[in-house]
This record gives C-alpha cells, sequence and structure tokens, in this order.
C-alpha cells in the first residue's frame, strides 16, 4: 500500500499510467469490449483489468493521477451508440463527470464510430477494462504533461 494512493490502482495499472508520454492514448473501456484482442496491438500490450467495478469508480481513481492533455481540441474520445449517434449513455455521462472534476473544466469529448474507435483503440498505448457491464462505456483519454 502506498499512502495517498487510491488501492484501485493497482502496480500493474500505475506502471501503465507512469509509462505513458504526452500524446499517448489510454483505452478505457468496459467488459462488453474486445480488450483482449485489441491489447495485443497497442503500443504496450497490455491489458489491466479492474473485475466487479463500475466505470466511474476507476475514472476517479485513475483521473487522481493522470493529467488530461489541454493541447487536443479532443482528449477524450468515446464511441458512438450504433443505434442512436447523438445519444449519451449513462456511463458516459459518468465518467465524463469524473473526467471533468479532475480536469477542473468541462470537457466535450469528440465522438467515433465503432469501427473507427476500435482502429483507434488499437493505436493506443494500452487498454483499461472495467468489470461494468453497460454498453459504450469506451474511451481514450490522452494523456497531457505535468507542468
Amino acid at each position: 500500500m502506498l499512502k495517498s494512493i487510491d488501492p484501485i490502482l493497482t502496480p500493474d495499472l500505475l506502471w501503465l499510467l507512469a509509462s505513458m508520454g504526452h500524446g499517448d492514448d489510454l483505452v478505457f473501456v468496459d467488459a462488453n469490449h474486445p480488450a483482449t484482442r485489441i491489447a495485443k496491438t497497442t503500443s504496450s500490450q497490455r491489458l489491466i483489468q479492474l473485475p466487479g467495478m463500475r466505470m466511474e469508480t476507476a475514472a476517479r481513481a485513475i483521473m487522481s493521477v493522470y493529467p488530461l492533455d489541454d493541447f487536443d481540441p479532443d482528449p477524450v474520445r468515446v464511441m458512438m451508440p450504433v443505434d442512436d449517434p447523438d445519444r449519451v449513455p449513462d456511463v458516459q455521462r459518468a465518467v465524463l463527470a469524473e473526467i471533468e472534476r479532475a480536469a477542473g473544466r468541462t470537457v466535450a469529448p469528440g465522438k467515433l464510430a465503432r469501427p473507427d474507435f476500435y482502429r483507434a483503440a488499437a493505436a493506443g498505448f494500452g487498454v483499461v477494462q472495467v468489470g461494468d457491464s453497460r454498453g459504450y462505456g469506451c474511451f481514450l483519454i490522452r494523456k497531457g504533461v505535468i507542468g
């Protein structure tokens, strides 16, 4: 255990977050995502699983140590629902609220169609898969710098 570090942040997860550089994308996904396949194509080829956890709980812990990119107009991108691209699923609202709380500002996410999200995720740094089964809990979160 470490002081002031959320226990959700396992050693493997901390390694992944600390190893990322400015501009790298964290692939942060729900239990429905093909995370094992996607993780094999990422830069780190790492899959960190957080079973039995809600997306917003994991996001709160990650964002406590993760700087959001301030230089990118879309530092957060989400997967659009196939049936209604304008709909914002509850899981996305909950995670975005945690990201905004940590960033101290409003974050309007970029939206990607499912195939585009999968392609962008495959080019990410690594994958964190949460055991939350709510659909469309799929995020790309770009790492910023500590200034």
